[in-house]
C-alpha cells in the first residue's frame, strides 16, 4: 500500500506523516515512512539545492528535472522495493506536488508533467492521498514562526520566501488535483488542533485500510 500526504508549506504534514506511522504500526501494519525530496543520500545533496534559499533564480525546467531525478532514484531505491516486500509507505510529498508547484504555480505545462510521470516512473501513482488543506496565510505563519525559534533550519526556506500569490496557486492546484480524483484524495482540514487533524487522519486510514473492521480501531 503506498499512502502519500501533501500539502503547503505549514500545513504540518512532516509531523502528522509520523503520527500515521506509529498508529498504522499500532494496527500491525508494518510501514516505512519516507519523504521527497531528499530521502536517499543522494536526494539529501538534491534537497540541498532545491530548499536553500539561495537558489532562488533556479530556472523552473532546472528545478522540475532536481525533482524528477530525486523521484526517480526514490522510486527505485526505496519505493518500489518496500512495496515488493508487502510493507505500506508513507511518503511526505510526491507526484501531486510537482503538479502544484511546478504546474500549477509555476506554469509549466500540465500534460508535460504527466507524461514525464508515465515516462520516467512507470506511472506509479499512490492508492491513497491525504492532502492537508488549509489558507497559505495561516501555514506561512507556522512556518516561519518554526524556522524563526529554530523548530526548521532556515537553510531550507526557499519555497516559503515565495509570495503569497504562489501559495495561492499551489492551494487552487492541490484542490483542482483532488477534485479530478476523489477516489485517491481525501482532504483533511489541517486549520484545526494537532489532535484533531490526528484523530482525522487516523479515522480515514482506518476506514481505507480496515473497512470491515474500522469500527475495532481507536482514533489514536
Amino acid at each position: 500500500m503506498f499512502i502519500t500526504f501533501e500539502g503547503t508549506e505549514g500545513s504540518g504534514k512532516s509531523s502528522r506523516i509520523a503520527d500515521a506511522a506509529a498508529f498504522l504500526k499500532k494496527q500491525g501494519k508494518d510501514c516505512i515512512l519516507t519523504r521527497e525530496p531528499g530521502s536517499t543520500r543522494i536526494g539529501a545533496k538534491i534537497r540541498a539545492i532545491l530548499l536553500d534559499p539561495a537558489s532562488r533564480e533556479l530556472d523552473p525546467m532546472a528545478e522540475l528535472l532536481l525533482y524528477m531525478a530525486d523521484r526517480a532514484h526514490h522510486i527505485a531505491t526505496v519505493i518500489r522495493p518496500a512495496l515488493a516486500e508487502g510493507k505500506t509507505v508513507l511518503c511526505d510529498r510526491y507526484s501531486d506536488a510537482t503538479l502544484a508547484y511546478q504546474g500549477y504555480a509555476r506554469g509549466l505545462d500540465l500534460a508535460m508533467l504527466k507524461n514525464l510521470h508515465r515516462l520516467l516512473m512507470d506511472d506509479l501513482k499512490p492508492d491513497l492521498t491525504l492532502l492537508l488543506d488549509l489558507p497559505p496565510e495561516t501555514g506561512l505563519k507556522r512556518a516561519w514562526k518554526q524556522i524563526n525559534s529554530g523548530q526548521r533550519t532556515d537553510a531550507e526556506s526557499r519555497f516559503e520566501a515565495e509570495k503569497i500569490a504562489f501559495h495561492e496557486k499551489v492551494r487552487a492546484g492541490y484542490l483542482e488535483i483532488a477534485r479530478q480524483e476523489p477516489e485517491r484524495f481525501r482532504i483533511i482540514d489541517a486549520s484545526l488542533s494537532p489532535e484533531e487533524v490526528i484523530e482525522k487522519i487516523n479515522h480515514t486510514l482506518s476506514a481505507f485500510l480496515f473497512p470491515l473492521h474500522k469500527q475495532e480501531f481507536s482514533p489514536s
